[in-house]
């Protein structure tokens, strides 16, 4: 049965002030969906809410059938969903072998070993500083060293928040194949929060576009590409 993540109308609140109201989305097998709008427009805390890191009060969040809504973070993990942080977030003074390790704290030891076989393939660079020290690393394979500690956990989807986030445009170009081989290499699907449009709508099949908190637009790459209301959402005029 092929693998399925279903956010259906789930609203988060800060207080009296709404973060995500009534948000609807689905993510298959292998499959990479943008989330796109302004800064403050809830993209960040629609990534912390599918992982349990803040509560909905309304909707559900469904991984391969199973409801985990209100589950905490690492119930959310065992279920197969894993967290690129914004800012990567990885343990600096940990080694890189050290940081992968934690990644698969949910796994085997057999399972660990297999993860680190495709981490490596995927990461080359990583597998031969797997013995330096995390923190001196560039930015560049610190970001890798992050989406590598998430396959860590064999999920079945990842999200990814601002992945390009101050790297190089080479480097950037490396992170997006990266996560490009993720999706079509290993069947694991992704939610893709990035501020340059463009390369979003390159890397994925479909988008959703937030304008205060709301869902303002929603197609195929292809057809916002086209569209003059992704401009709008993006001015905070999309609802």
């Amino acid at each position: 049965m092929p693998k399925r993540l279903e956010i259906d109308d789930i609203s988060v609140n800060y207080g009296e002030i709404s973060g995500v109201r009534n948000l609807s989305l689905t993510v298959g097998e292998g499959e990479v969906v943008a989330l796109l709008g302004a800064n403050g427009a809830g993209k960040s805390t629609t990534l912390k809410a599918i992982m349990g890191m803040v509560k909905t009060i309304g909707g559900s969040i469904i991984v391969n059938g199973e409801n985990v809504t209100g589950s905490p973070p690492h119930t959310t993990a065992r279920r197969g969903i894993a967290l690129v942080p914004e800012g990567r977030r990885i343990f600096k003074r940990m080694t890189v072998r050290e940081n992968l390790e934690v990644g698969g704290v949910i796994r085997t030891k057999t399972e660990i070993a297999e993860q680190m076989e495709e981490v490596g393939g995927l990461f080359p660079r990583l597998k031969e500083r797997e013995r330096q020290l995390a923190g001196t690393l560039s930015g560049g394979e610190q970001q890798m060293l992050a989406i590598g500690r998430a396959m860590m956990a064999k999920p079945d989807f990842i999200l990814f928040d601002e992945p390009s986030l101050g790297l190089a445009p080479l480097v950037v170009e490396d992170v997006l194949n990266a996560i490009r081989r993720i999706s079509r290499q290993f069947g694991i699907g992704g939610i893709l929060v990035e501020q340059n449009v463009e390369v979003a709508l390159n890397l994925a099949e479909r988008a959703y576009v937030l304008s205060r908190g709301g869902l303002a637009l929603a197609g195929s790459a292809d057809e916002l590409r086209a569209s003059p209301r992704l401009r709008e959402a993006y001015l905070g005029m999309g609802r």
